[in-house]
């Protein structure tokens, strides 16, 4: 078998299509692999069984609104003996766990069905409280019933409420709107049970997953689905319906574009702004409002899924049906692509690259050789400096972190690999010469890991270019894909960390992140998650340092850092995205006062969170003065490509909201003088 390296985080996994088998010997050959081969195992004892116990609450009940008290209490009789569990290969208290969250399950949808036959009054001088943590389990039956009750009346009131911003005209029509609202939120309330509901498969694989995050964060259980979903986030061509789709506000599955030449496009019927409403695979059948997203997002990025049958409606009412296939096809959201930005007559290259993508399961291409090519592109049209954008790249492949690590530098190491042993591997330039050597600057935010810190690193210990943007996540740990047993087609794997990695100074970002040489405010920046937010987070240490390596000198680098940072200190747009963080801050992390169960109370709340929001929004969409153009070559070859044209509008319109590349933009000027 193949083997493959990945650094990722921060994508999806999805559980389905796990064999019938005893979840004990799966859960034997989880152990024994990681015993084996995992870059720091840990004894099975009770801190397993309590932080499994715990986790495997956490994944069933989030927000601890299924479980009551009383049943929490009776499944504790197996906190700490979990361990003893998996040591004496018994699985059966499994059932405990599975029948009390499909009673809970039941339960949850019985309420709801009698709360909706039951009288109804859309007021109550009740309140109802928000908040980041999960509230304490409540008593009994009785008690979900009257918390039920509150949230199914907020939903009603806040969907009147943003039926119109005009509150004498809904006051007005209340009973009208009201019931309509009342119908949908009881429908949508309905429908949640049915995304709650998890075959003994799937909820099996929760448990692996569980015991597997008890060794680090970056450890999970892959069935053959979850294997394909993964590789499909690393891959610059992947099996396609054809349609880039998105969730609206209102929680609807909306298709945002059709690529060409794909099974969508075909049909001749799908537009972009149409709604999936059902999907049908084989013979089950999936309503979008009911199903859980996880469903969705594996039917769409998973091979399993190959062949499938889409209802949709057009913004007309139109009801229709299409069967589409998957074709391989190049996922264009997942490829590097450069533009030239202008600035006082001078050209500068950007290249973004979404993630360190490689040729695997589908992929004809791969990310190294793709930024080489758009440096080329970029170099036939003169360009005074580099901009590198990684900003919400999670990671892929190391093999490609390396080659681009490499693309930048003389020759000399770029990282040093430690194992489970305490073995050191210092990795070096595979390829001597540099394929640019012009001023360069690395944007990175708190999004961007792994592979991304990786070339990061090098890039800063070297010298070579200046890294602004905000601290990254902290990943320094590499996996590779586990086949739990030899068959020929396995359909159990494991993903395991097996090393960490280290920058050449002996150091290490994990759970620390990279501090860029100019930090520059990002919105939502507070809430990003952080590696270090994981309680089985690998800790941060040193090692020794790689023997030799020349840095880079630029004796103009410390006056542009320095003046980069009084601008960004001096910057109104700066302050203005700070000041927002408080107020989100604020909103995710303070006490949020609880909110009167009647419509006006409910609609002055929606109003100040509307405000909010479109404040947000507006902050972000805000364009700053940067010139984009597409480099030469791709002037050509785009020219007579609608889908190609449409997808470089809307790049070069994300690209002038981007607030970081117009403060690169001044940094490489300064480098340049």
């Amino acid at each position: 078998m193949k083997k493959i390296v990945f650094l990722i985080v921060s994508l999806p996994v999805f559980a389905f299509g796990q064999t019938d088998k005893n979840p004990c010997e799966t859960l034997a050959r989880i152990n024994a692999l990681i015993q084996q081969q995992h870059y720091r195992p840990k004894p099975i004892d009770d801190s397993l069984s309590v932080f499994v116990f715990d986790d495997l609450l956490k994944q069933l009940d989030d927000d601890n609104r299924l479980f009551t008290l009383v049943e929490i209490n009776d499944l504790k009789k197996h906190k700490y003996k979990i361990d003893d569990y998996i040591k004496d290969r018994n699985c059966d208290f499994l059932t405990d766990f599975y029948k009390a969250y499909t009673h809970a399950i039941e339960r949850y949808a019985r309420i709801i069905e009698a709360l909706k036959e039951e009288s109804f009054p859309l007021k109550s001088t009740e309140t109802i409280q928000f908040s980041k943590k999960a509230f304490p389990y409540v008593k009994d039956e009785t008690e979900l019933k009257k918390l039920y009750k509150k949230r199914v009346l907020f939903h009603i009131l806040k969907d009147i409420s943003e039926v119109s911003q005009n509150k004498d005209s809904l006051l007005a029509n209340f009973d009208k709107i009201s019931k309509t609202s009342k119908d949908k939120v009881f429908d949508t309330f309905s429908c949640k049970s049915a995304g709650f509901q998890l075959s003994s498969q799937e909820f099996n694989s929760k448990f692996f997953n569980a015991v597997c995050s008890y060794f680090d964060p970056h450890t999970e259980y892959f069935s053959q689905s979850d294997r394909s979903s993964f590789l499909t986030a690393v891959s610059a061509d992947n099996l396609t319906f054809g349609m880039m789709i998105s969730m609206n506000e209102k929680d609807e599955i909306i298709v945002d574009e059709v690529i060409p030449g794909s099974s969508a496009y075909y049909t001749e019927k799908i537009d972009g702004g149409d709604q999936i409403i059902k999907i049908k695979y084989h013979d089950e059948e999936y309503n979008i409002a009911c199903s859980s997203m996880q469903k969705v997002e594996a039917i769409f990025s998973s091979s399993e899924y190959k062949n499938v049958e889409f209802t949709l409606r057009k913004k007309s009412g139109e009801v229709y049906n299409v069967n589409l296939t998957k074709r391989v096809m190049k996922d264009y959201n997942n490829n590097v692509y450069s533009y030239i930005l202008n600035k006082d007559t001078k050209k500068i290259g950007y290249v973004r690259i979404p993630s360190f993508y490689g040729k695997i399961e589908d992929g004809k291409t791969n990310m190294s050789d793709d930024v080489i090519k758009e440096i080329y592109k970029l170099q036939e049209d003169k360009i005074e400096g580099l901009i590198i954008d990684l900003q919400n790249n999670g990671g892929g492949s190391m093999d490609e972190a390396v080659k681009l690590s490499g693309a930048f530098i003389e020759a000399g190491p770029v990282a040093i690999m430690n194992n489970r042993r305490g073995q050191t591997q210092t990795l070096k330039d595979p390829n001597r010469g540099s394929v640019y050597t012009g001023p360069l600057v690395v944007l990175i935010n708190g999004f961007s890991a792994s592979a991304s810190e990786f070339f990061s690193n090098a890039m800063q210990d070297y010298n070579r270019a200046v890294v602004i943007g905000s601290q990254s996540y902290g990943k320094a740990s590499m996996q590779r894909i586990f086949p739990l047993t030899m068959e020929d087609e396995p359909s159990e794997f494991v993903k395991l960390t097996i090393e960490e990695f280290y920058r050449i100074t002996g150091k290490t970002n994990q759970t620390i992140g990279i501090k860029p040489d100019v930090e520059i405010p990002s919105l939502f920046e507070g809430q990003m998650p952080k590696e270090g937010d994981n309680k089985t987070a690998l800790k941060n240490d040193m090692i020794e340092a790689a023997p030799r390596f020349t840095l880079f000198t630029n004796p103009l680098k410390p006056a542009a850092i320095e003046n980069s940072r009084k601008r960004i200190s001096a910057s109104t747009d700066a302050k203005m995205i700070t000041d927002m963080n408080v107020k989100i801050d604020q909103l995710y992390d303070g006490v949020i006062a609880p909110v009167t169960l009647e419509f006006n109370s409910v609609f002055a709340e929606v109003n100040r969170m509307n405000s909010l929001w479109k404040d947000i929004k507006d902050l972000s969409e805000k364009e700053y003065p940067i010139n984009v153009e597409r480099n030469s070559v791709d002037i050509g070859y785009q020219e007579f490509d609608d889908y190609l044209r449409s997808s470089n509008t809307e790049k070069i319109k994300a690209l002038k909201s981007n607030f970081p590349v117009s403060e690169a933009i001044n940094i490489i000027n300064d480098l340049n003088k």
